[in-house]
């Protein structure tokens, strides 16, 4: 079974019932909220009353709005929006009729590249030269038969231009055979053609190393927002869920660039 986190916006839905303070166990009274404000909020600060009423969420997680009266709360790149008592929540996109614009996905892609920067290079494995006229970005699981699909073309990728950097995404989990494979690709003394390898169903043993990102990896797709894999993040934030035949990615690239 795919084991995935609780979506931001189911928890806050739960959270956002409670009383302040959250609920008291049964038989014994209510702890008070507590009056003091949230690090690196000022007493006065409207965004300190939200922080209290959603546990685990930091003052920076919240930004005034395009709508008065409406916070916008961000976890990774899940995209929420609260009203300034913490009393309701919207969950849904958000739009500029004037601009034509979607302001929730503007905000999505921005999140995405920033968590996708914290990632060095020497953390992915690469497909394609560095001075390639486009990169993406690929959440990919060495088992998933549409992953398999994509890199059987990955030459034909170069070729049009586009640089893939992998991410492991071994959706079954921790403790999973994908999970293990993964590892076993990062380990490899040739990680391309380890991965080549792997997608092909080959055999590449089970070497060791003293670390690996699979672990980091999957925490940082959930935070994403992946559903699936293989997952395409171009240089512009968008996220692409699905396989993207080489031409078309490229015609989709070039339309947005």
């Amino acid at each position: 079974m795919r084991r995935m986190k609780t979506t931001v916006f189911s928890a806050l839905i739960v959270l956002l019932t409670l009383p302040l303070g959250g609920a008291a166990q049964q038989g014994s009274a209510a702890q008070p909220a507590s009056t003091s404000a949230p690090r690196g909020a000022t007493a006065n600060d409207p965004r300190a009353e939200l922080v209290k009423r959603l546990p685990g969420s930091k003052i920076e997680d919240f930004r005034p709005s395009p709508l008065p009266g409406v916070y916008e709360y961000a976890r990774g790149a899940d995209i929420l929006y609260v009203s300034a008592d913490g009393k309701f929540a919207l969950a849904g996109d958000m739009y500029d009729i004037a601009n034509e614009t979607n302001l929730s996905e503007k905000r999505r892609r921005e999140a995405r590249l920033a968590l996708i920067a914290k990632v060095p290079e020497n953390q992915m494995v690469i497909f394609g030269p560095r001075e390639a006229k486009h990169t993406v970005t690929v959440f990919t699981d060495v088992d998933c038969g549409y992953c398999r699909k994509l890199h059987s073309e990955i030459a034909r990728y170069n070729q049009l231009g586009i640089r893939v950097r992998y991410l492991f995404y071994p959706r079954e989990g921790p403790d999973s055979e994908s999970w293990d494979k993964a590892i076993a690709v990062w380990c490899s003394a040739n990680r391309n053609e380890a991965m080549t390898r792997a997608k092909k169903g080959e055999k590449i043993g089970n070497p060791k190393c003293a670390s690996n990102p699979v672990a980091k990896d999957y925490e940082l797709g959930q935070d994403v927002g992946l559903r699936g894999t293989p997952a395409i993040i171009t240089a512009s934030g968008e996220l692409l869920p699905g396989y993207v035949s080489p031409d078309m990615l490229i015609k989709r690239l070039e339309e947005k660039s």
